[in-house]
């Protein structure tokens, strides 16, 4: 590590690793300071008994434009999903598919009880609207997605059906209060990419980051304390120097590390996830919850989308529940499966339950709060990640790339 770089960069998350990419670029010197053990932020996977457990379902969408810039996404070897959902509901799953892509799969979805007739028809559309590029554009700023949703006058069924699932999934907020646009630009890159696990898991995304930083650019197990204009203090009462400091922590270790304590709002999420000796589902398909009732909005088989998930002869199973319910670990795994017991039956009583992970700050509730900015602004120091652009991968990566390129103009 330069004993003086230009740039220190606080937290090896995406979108730190981004950021610090980016400056390296620029024939800056710069050194990533991680507290914990390892890097990835959020975006991280562990080894249980063979299987790999990423902290929390995600997934990474091919058609991201930073993504792809940022990334080699074949070195990746990407597993798709079914460009669709199965659906429960009725007592029953049903199968809807993206029409633009399976058309055939399409027509049988006209017959699904999730919604009516002219919902087809609109989700027909929206897929085309979505392909060509057109809503976003075309949406006021201020609108939310239940607001979309509704202009576009789509039933409250498939709302409840389809929509609160799936969107609740990746925003972990059934409300749809997500801004309309970036529900647009999400929409699109379903539509227009696929959604994947990387083989490895979602922890091969930094890994790979990390690998193109040059040896010792990051440091783990560096604790920061405070951050100002010209350094940061370790908990060894450490203190290091640099021409520029970028703070590229969640948002709530960004508030405290700039004074504002816990204020900054969160989505949580808690993800449990199962060994089965047979997969409850064949294929490669997110499982949505239709019916609103019991604790699991969305489940996936990881093993059925990327077999490198499991051990060989073994299934994975992964089941999310939206927030951190204030139940025990023992009495929500007996909650969510007495629900999955409803979808699949007995098999599930045989299942091993492999791990909970409860992430209080899975996604930040607030993006781009002026109060953050302003507590950042004061202590001369700049912020980055997922909550100054939008909770995604993307908004981590572009977030990292923006702030070393304005660290350019004003460093020039």
């Amino acid at each position: 590590m330069a004993s003086h770089p230009d740039v220190l960069v606080i937290g090896a998350g995406v979108a730190g690793l981004t950021c610090a990419r980016r400056l390296l670029q620029q024939g800056r010197s710069c050194t990533v300071l991680e507290a914990s053990d390892g890097i990835g932020g959020r975006v991280r996977t562990d080894k249980t008994d063979g299987f790999l457990l990423d902290r929390g379902f995600q997934v990474l969408l091919s058609a991201y434009p930073e993504v792809r810039a940022q990334l080699d996404l074949p070195a990746l070897s990407l597993k798709p999903f079914y460009p669709g959902a199965l659906i429960w509901f009725g007592d029953r799953f049903h199968r809807v598919a993206d029409p633009l892509r399976r058309p055939l799969a399409g027509l049988r979805t006209l017959v699904a009880p999730i919604g009516d007739f002219m919902d087809k028809l609109r989700m027909a559309r929206l897929a085309s609207r979505l392909a060509a590029g057109t809503l976003e554009r075309e949406l006021e700023p201020s609108w939310t997605a239940m607001e979309v949703l509704q202009a576009m006058r789509f039933s409250d069924a498939m709302i409840d059906r389809f929509f609160r699932p799936f969107l609740g999934g990746v925003f972990l907020d059934r409300d749809l209060r997500i801004a309309g646009r970036t529900f647009a630009f999400i929409m699109r890159m379903f539509a227009t990419g696929t959604a994947a696990f990387p083989a490895a898991g979602i922890a091969a995304v930094p890994e790979q980051m990390a690998s193109r930083l040059p040896r010792g650019t990051v440091r783990l197990g560096m604790c920061v304390t405070d951050v100002k204009e010209g350094g940061v203090t370790l908990a060894s009462g450490e203190r290091l120097s640099a021409r520029a400091v970028v703070l590229a922590t969640d948002a709530q270790q960004a508030a405290r590390l700039l004074g504002q304590g816990d204020a900054v709002p969160a989505r949580g999420a808690t993800c449990l996830y199962f060994a089965a000796d047979r997969p409850p589902i064949h294929g490669p398909y997110l499982v949505l919850n239709g019916t609103g009732r019991g604790p699991v909005n969305n489940l996936c088989v990881p093993s059925e989308v990327a077999p490198t998930y499991a051990p060989s002869g073994q299934s994975l199973v992964s089941a999310t529940v939206i927030g951190t319910p204030a139940e025990k670990d023992a009495e929500l795994e007996r909650a969510v499966r007495g629900q999955l017991i409803e979808w699949f039956g007995p098999l599930v009583h045989e299942w091993r339950h492999l791990k909970t992970y409860r992430i209080a700050n899975a996604q930040p509730a607030c993006v781009d709060d002026p109060v953050l900015q302003q507590a950042a602004q004061s202590r001369g120091v700049f912020l980055c990640g997922d909550h100054r652009e939008q909770p995604t991968l993307e908004g981590a990566m572009r977030s990292g790339r923006r702030v070393a390129e304005a660290l350019a103009q004003k460093h020039a």
